[in-house]
């Protein structure tokens, strides 16, 4: 008896070595159907890596994503103030609190926002923020002048149109 169960098990061996065998030359052999295949980049649809739309991305500059001369006159005015981050592509630039050494009992801090590619007034926007020490010597914060603001922003513009000079005249 023993004999014949290890006759049976040799062959159920066998039958599963010779299907593995088959079914790995089967997969050998040459796809016959047509030339063309889809990729995934080909697929229309949404792609969290790639955007809506099939087809090929846009390809991209090494450009930022706003006016260079806003951008430029921009870091030029606020060159007085500690910045605190600037992002090109965005449009923002954020300095830290400035002190003027004439009066050390208020501080500013500056948020300019470039929101066009193109050299316009109504492209800029300038948001200041005003802080006074108090009694105990901690800062409050305080409403800064509308005027400000505007000042800042039209110093800004003139740079941008001088340096849009300067680039035209080179």
């Amino acid at each position: 008896m023993a004999f014949e169960r290890g006759s049976v098990l040799r062959g159920v061996a066998a039958g599963v070595l010779a299907l593995t065998v088959l079914t790995g030359v089967s997969a050998c052999g040459g796809n016959k159907g047509g030339g063309t295949f889809t990729t995934q980049s080909d697929e229309p649809g949404f792609h969290p890596f790639r955007g809506r739309g099939g087809g090929k991305a846009a390809p991209q500059s090494g450009a930022i994503g706003v006016n260079g001369f806003l951008w430029r006159a921009s870091l030029d005015t606020l060159a007085f103030m500690p910045l605190a981050s600037a992002d090109p592509y965005g449009g923002v630039i954020v300095t830290d609190w400035y002190t003027n050494p004439e009066k050390p009992d208020e501080r500013f801090k500056a948020t300019v926002y470039i929101l066009d590619t193109r050299l316009r007034a109504d492209g800029l926007n300038v948001t200041i923020f005003k802080q006074v020490k108090d009694g105990s010597g901690g800062w409050t914060d305080a409403a800064a002048t509308e005027q400000t603001a505007t000042d800042i922003e039209n110093a800004i513009l003139t740079r941008a149109r001088q340096l849009r000079l300067s680039n035209i005249k080179n």
